[in-house]
This record gives structure tokens, C-alpha cells and sequence, in this order.
């Protein structure tokens, strides 16, 4: 998933960052609400863990425009304050979650990881194609049975060719769902990453090269 974190607390931001990436998800961060704004209007986010007390535009003011957006993400709301009324106040500007600090960093992936679940199509609990299995909550992959460890880039990539099941998936996208915001298009990131999947995987190969589109699983 792609994940941004909205946090003035440096600290806090890039502990939430840190953990949240050995999920593994794409995770971006800012420090204030007109940041945040700016990266809704670019990136599709799967969630937004949103601070509510932020500088330059209040979290409030971002959660509405969120919920008033074309944007599909779910949005984790954080607060200093544990008073009913304030939790209230957050669920009724269109926030789904509600976490009030000081909170464990484990709860608050388990609850992204929700969250995320809710914010794309139903989808099986474990990705099957042909003779390929993969399995997010375990993060295990098999072929024929056999299983083939996978570094964290290169699981991310098959799960979205999986979820594609079938259909072609450019490089951008996969660098969008993978890979976050300081990911350089022109690295060849994807390109390596997917040959090197190619490999692990075994031959017969299972993914194809769409020449100028992308890549697919056969």
C-alpha cells in the first residue's frame, strides 16, 4: 500500500515511517496540512494517518478536503487529546480511525493495514495465478509449492502483478504502489527489480515485458 503520514513531530513521523515501511508499504511523509494537500492532489494514497492539531492548515480542514476529493483513501486520525468529544468530532468529518497519543507503533500498522484492506476492491486473503501463491499476511510466496523468499520490493512488485491478474501494469504504477516519493523514475528501479524476480521465480518465466506499457503475469 501507499501510506502518508501527516505529523509535526519529526521524531514521531519518521518512528511511524520506519515501522510502517518493514510492513512493507510505501509510505510518504509531511510535517504540515497545505504539504499534505498538495500530495492528495498527486499521489492515490491507500491511507493518510493524519495528526489533527497541525501548522499551516488545521487537520480538520485537510480531512474534509479529503473526504471531498476523487480520493479513495481511508484516513487515520491522531490526537493528543483523548476527551469522547474530540474522538467524535474527528469521526464525524469523514475520518474512519481514531488513535490517541501516546499509542503503540504496532496498533497503529495493525489499524493502517485495516484500513487499507477497506480502501481497495475485496480481494482473496492469499493471491493465487497458475501455479503461483502469495500470501500478504505471511509474506510468503510459492511456486508449485515451493517456497522462494522474496526481498521486500520484489514482493510488493508481484503482489500488484497479482492483483492485476493478468493485465498489464506500467512502471509507474508499480513505482507509485512500491516504491515512495523519493523513488527516481529514471534509476531503472523497476526494470531491476523486476529481473530479478524474473529469476527468482524460475523459468519458465512468468512475467512478460509489454514493450512501452509494462509488465504482466502470464
Amino acid at each position: 500500500m501507499r501510506v502518508l503520514v501527516v505529523e509535526d513531530e519529526p521524531i514521531l513521523a519518521d518512528a511511524i515511517a520506519e515501522w510502517l515501511r518493514d510492513e512493507p508499504h510505501a509510505v510518504d511523509v509531511v510535517g504540515d496540512g497545505g504539504s499534505a494537500v498538495e500530495r492528495i492532489h498527486t499521489y492515490d494514497y491507500d491511507v493518510v494517518v493524519l495528526d489533527r492539531d497541525l501548522p499551516v492548515l488545521h487537520g480538520d480542514e485537510v480531512c474534509r478536503l479529503l473526504i471531498e476529493s476523487p480520493s479513495t483513501a481511508r484516513v487515520l486520525m491522531l490526537t493528543a487529546s483523548a476527551a469522547v468529544a474530540d474522538r467524535v468530532g474527528g469521526l464525524s468529518l469523514g475520518a474512519d480511525d481514531y488513535l490517541t497519543k501516546p499509542f503503540a507503533l504496532a496498533e497503529l500498522a495493525a489499524r493502517v493495514q485495516a484500513l487499507g484492506r477497506r480502501s481497495r476492491p475485496a480481494a482473496p486473503p492469499v493471491l493465487r495465478r497458475g501455479e503461483l501463491e502469495l500470501d500478504p499476511s505471511r509474506r510468503e510466496v510459492f511456486r508449485d509449492g515451493v517456497q522462494i523468499p522474496l526481498a521486500r520490493k520484489e514482493f510488493g512488485v508481484l503482489a500488484e502483478l497479482l492483483r492485476a491478474d493478468g493485465a498489464t501494469v506500467s512502471a509507474e504504477q508499480l513505482l507509485e504502489k512500491v516504491w515512495d516519493e523519493f523513488a527516481d523514475p529514471f534509476t531503472g528501479s523497476v526494470r531491476l527489480t523486476v529481473h530479478k524476480l524474473r529469476r527468482k521465480l524460475g523459468e519458465p518465466t512468468l512475467i512478460d515485458t509489454i514493450t512501452g506499457v509494462g509488465y504482466r503475469l502470464r
